[in-house]
Order: C-alpha cells, then structure tokens, then sequence
C-alpha cells in the first residue's frame, strides 16, 4: 500500500491510497473520510482508512511542507 498525493491537484487535503488492486482517496479534513474509490474491496478500504488514520499527523505535516500550509 502506498500513500501519496498529487502537486496542486486540489486545495482540498488529501490523501490517495495505492494497493495493487486499486486506489482510494480520503479527505483529511475536517476527518478521514473516503472521497472516491476503485477497485478495492470493502476490508481493503478499511484497512487503508486504518493505515491513513494511524499516520495522520505525518500525512499532515507532510501535506504543510510541501504546500506550505
């Protein structure tokens, strides 16, 4: 599973979710909250809410740097 985001796709924060059977996209703010997906199945989607929720703060902090939020 990989987390990752896109340079000035939305001003919106976020955060995409690869996995080898597809993708999802959570909004951060105001929580984690899934905005789209394709191709994972329920447990999945679970896991990686999980796996966002968990590093949160570095997402965030992460998410400040480069946009410099």
């Amino acid at each position: 599973m990989w987390l990752f985001f896109f340079s000035r796709e939305e001003t919106r924060v976020h955060v995409h979710v690869s996995h080898v059977d597809g993708e999802a996209k959570f909004w951060l703010t105001p929580q984690v909250v899934l905005a789209t997906h394709t191709g994972l199945s329920v447990t999945q989607l679970r896991q990686a809410q999980a796996v966002v929720n968990a590093h949160l703060k570095e997402i965030q902090d992460a998410w400040n740097h480069h946009f410099g939020g």
